[in-house]
């Protein structure tokens, strides 16, 4: 049987998949020397990490071919575009594509595709610092590949 994958936002699901998510980065970031420490600091216990460990991931971490699909909507402003894209440059994205439509009532739609494979932030962390600059009025994940 395949695999199949969903994007779930976590408001939804039991706590402890995030715990699980949250000692995988603990372990990765060194900030706990094992599996112990990293159980015992977020509170869960050892067989519910092993239960869940293959199972729950980060968006970034479950990213198989690489490819992320953004929408947004743009204030038509001169640099706002500009600071998305040098932000995924930043952080060692490689625009694939982008598409911009016509700004209609002083907003455009933007389509942005790109490579991250060698992204040096988590997908969700990029999507919420652009959610944050100035003339972005709204930034949706469309697709992950």
């Amino acid at each position: 049987m395949n695999n199949k994958y969903l994007i779930i936002d976590t408001a939804i699901l039991p706590e402890v998949f995030t715990k699980v998510v949250k000692v995988k980065e603990l372990i990765r970031t060194g900030k706990v020397k094992d599996i112990s420490e990293g159980v015992r600091l977020v509170g869960i216990s050892r067989s519910t990490y092993y239960k869940y460990k293959d199972f729950v991931f980060t968006l970034s971490e479950g990213i198989v071919g690489h490819k992320v699909t953004l929408g947004l909507v743009l204030v038509h402003e001169a640099g706002t575009l500009s600071k998305i894209l040098d932000k995924i440059a930043f952080e060692k994205g490689n625009i694939l594509t982008i598409n911009q439509d016509i700004p209609i009532n002083n907003a455009a739609s933007v389509t942005i595709t790109f490579d991250a494979s060698k992204l040096e932030t988590e997908i969700n962390t990029l999507v919420e610092e652009f959610r944050t600059i100035k003339n972005v009025i709204k930034v949706d994940l469309v697709a992950v590949e």
